[in-house]
Order: structure tokens, then C-alpha cells, then sequence
């Protein structure tokens, strides 16, 4: 069975992102082995300057780095990524389990993103819109997506 790792910068508070992300986790456990990490986000004061945004996004890439599994792929979510249709999505899920892929993690960096050796080190930087949405709601947002995913390439009508 797939071992996918969520790596999280930020502990989700707000009941209704948990509730949903629980949902979804539950819904995965049928198609994958699903761990959740959450990593402290770096403080930083109202009006952060961009040094002091590169320096807590540096941070936070050296604690992500850290816990990233030795093997497998690494997806980071990130606005300037690549935009995958939900197809798309699951059509690469299922190239890189057909070509051995056993592990995969998915990184969601915090307020400010990613690191950009987080990045870097990424086999797919992933673009879920060009629209900026709370860190929180792209956790529950790829969670389903990685459900649509499986659902679309069992054959589904989950997906319509």
C-alpha cells in the first residue's frame, strides 16, 4: 500500500478544517497508509519585513527538509507551480506508482509558503489555482484531491 506523508507548516485550529481533514483521512485509509505532520510555524510580527520572512521561511524548510522520508516523491504545493486538472493529478499519481514510487509526500508551507529549497527539491511543485486561499483550506482542498485521485483512477463516479 502507498505510504503518503502531508508535511504541514501549522496545526489546524479551527474545528471545521479539522472535521473536513479528519473526513478525508478517513476516506484515504482505504487506498493509502496517510500520515499527517504538523510543523510549528515561525512567528513573526504584524508587518514582517522580507528578511525576516526569508529568514522563518528558511526555518521552516530546514524542519520540512528534516522530515522528508529518503525515498519516494515529493509534491510541493505552492502558487507558482503547475496546475493539474484533477485527471492530471491522478494520471501522474498513477505513472509514478506503475514506475515503483511506494512513498509520497505532499508539502503545504504556511502564511508565507515554502522555502525555496523545499522547492527546489520538489519532483512536481504543484499550483491548486491562481487564487491564494488560507494554508488551512489547501490542507483540506489536497487531502480531497488526493481522494479524487484515487476515485478517478479506480474508475469512480465520485468524479463527475
Amino acid at each position: 500500500m502507498l505510504s503518503v506523508t502531508f508535511l504541514c507548516v501549522g496545526r489546524l485550529k479551527e474545528r471545521f478544517y479539522k472535521d473536513a481533514a479528519d473526513e478525508y483521512a478517513k476516506r484515504l485509509s482505504a487506498y493509502c497508509k496517510l500520515e499527517i505532520v504538523e510543523l510549528a510555524e515561525q512567528k513573526l510580527p504584524a508587518k514582517p519585513s522580507a528578511g525576516q520572512i526569508r529568514a522563518a521561511l528558511d526555518r521552516e524548510g530546514e524542519a520540512i527538509l528534516a522530515k522528508l522520508p529518503r525515498d519516494g516523491k515529493l509534491v510541493a504545493l505552492c502558487v507558482e507551480g503547475t496546475p493539474l486538472s484533477s485527471e492530471d493529478l491522478a494520471r501522474t499519481l498513477g505513472n509514478w506508482t506503475v514506475g515503483g514510487m511506494s512513498s509520497l509526500t505532499l508539502v503545504i508551507g504556511g502564511s508565507y509558503g515554502l522555502s525555496p529549497r523545499v522547492k527546489e527539491r520538489a519532483d512536481l511543485r504543484l499550483s491548486m489555482s491562481e487564487m491564494t486561499f488560507p494554508h488551512h483550506l489547501a490542507r483540506v482542498m489536497a487531502l480531497e484531491q488526493l481522494y479524487r485521485a484515487f476515485k478517478i483512477r479506480e474508475g469512480s463516479d465520485y468524479h463527475k
